[in-house]
């Protein structure tokens, strides 16, 4: 499985049937737009930060300045770019797009910076993928609000200062241990995106289902948010694909029975692990007895690259206990062994005994 650039956003290609990848597909970032709430008030989920954001954004709009730069931080899909728009549209400001890889050189950033309107918005996604350079040109900007433009080269080099309007920077990355202390310390305000509880998204449902103009019961709504892994943008994808469904096999309505045989159509199962998933973990259980398996054998049982292993597959299993990673490899948990229908394994550490010559022999102490 590979990224793709498009839009200034990272696009997943590849496995484009696996629906609870958290990354963004193509037909995600069409449908996002119409579905993405446009202010604090429609936002869904996560309290702490709405509450945190709405005395930040009346402060600033109260005295009327920029506000403090910006870091939102947490796995992908959760709205990270979402929040970023919303508080654009609370100050009444214009924002302006961009992704870490996509500014190669600090030109390209000073021409980002100076087309900024006064309390403009700088959203610059992935911002852990900034090259050192540019890294180094944005701090200037960032503390004093201006930027050094080299003019010529050689002995009749000179250094032009740019004054910049006050602006925030708003940035959002999925690996804020990959960001450095220097420019994590330049941000005023660093908040972390943590899953959504099955409320929280069966309301996200039920808002996404009006805006589609889908009827859908309430425990339907439940049900699939129940199976989405926590993650907005997954929910939303069950969502159009149950929607689907439904216009075909039943009536246009979304009822429980009509969600529950959708979703079964999808292979997603009731604790939102798919087909990919349940390969991975029974190839650990009845092909290595559940394990310690090194990563790149456990990869080739499965016909998938490693690193797509442990970027993509590994983080929900072990963060739902199914799976856990071990000096000596990957291992399946006790309660992968009973989601998947298997004997559950004797428990770890309990004394062996071993038959030799008709005599039991105990292990040594």
């Amino acid at each position: 499985m590979k990224q793709v650039t498009k839009g200034n956003r990272a696009v997943r290609e590849g496995h484009p049937t696996r629906m609870t990848d958290p990354e963004p597909f193509a037909e995600d970032l069409k449908e996002e737009s119409r579905l993405r709430p446009p202010s604090l008030a429609e936002f869904i989920g996560q309290a702490v930060i709405r509450e945190q954001l709405e005395i930040f954004l009346g402060a600033a709009r109260r005295r009327g300045e920029a506000m403090d730069h910006v870091l939102f931080h947490g796995p992908p899909g959760l709205g990270k770019t979402t929040l970023a728009a919303i508080v654009a549209h609370e100050l009444g400001v214009e924002i302006t797009h961009t992704s870490g890889p996509v500014i190669e050189k600090p030109g390209d950033l000073a021409g980002l910076l100076t087309n900024l309107p006064p309390r403009g918005i700088l959203f610059v996604d992935e911002i852990h993928r900034l090259s050192p350079v540019v890294e180094e040109y944005l701090y200037p900007a960032l503390e004093d609000f201006a930027v050094d433009i080299l003019l010529d080269r050689g002995p009749s080099a000179r250094s032009l200062k740019l004054n910049l309007e006050h602006f925030t920077l708003v940035g959002a990355t999925t690996r804020s241990g990959l960001l450095s202390a220097p420019l994590r310390s330049r941000f005023g305000m660093t908040l972390r995106l943590d899953y959504y509880g099955v409320e929280d998204l069966a309301g996200i449902v039920r808002r996404s289902a009006g805006i589609l103009a889908v009827e859908i019961s309430p425990d339907a709504a439940q049900e699939i948010a129940s199976r989405a892994r926590g993650t907005p943008r997954v929910v939303n994808r069950l969502l159009r694909r149950v929607r689907d469904f439904a216009l075909i096999k039943a009536d246009g309505r979304i009822t429980l029975p009509v969600t529950r045989e959708a979703l079964r159509l999808l292979e997603v199962d009731e604790r939102g692990l798919d087909e990919m998933d349940r390969r991975l973990l029974e190839a650990l259980i009845s092909k290595y007895q559940g394990g310690p398996v090194g990563l790149t054998t456990l990869a080739v049982v499965v016909g998938e690259e490693a690193g797509t292993l442990e970027d993509v597959y590994e983080p929900f299993l072990i963060q739902e206990g199914f799976l856990k990673r071990t000096a000596r490899g990957r291992e399946a948990t006790p309660l992968a062994y009973t989601h998947l229908g298997y004997p559950a394994p004797a428990s770890a550490g309990a004394p062996t005994v071993r038959g030799a010559g008709g005599q039991s022999e105990l292990p040594l102490p």
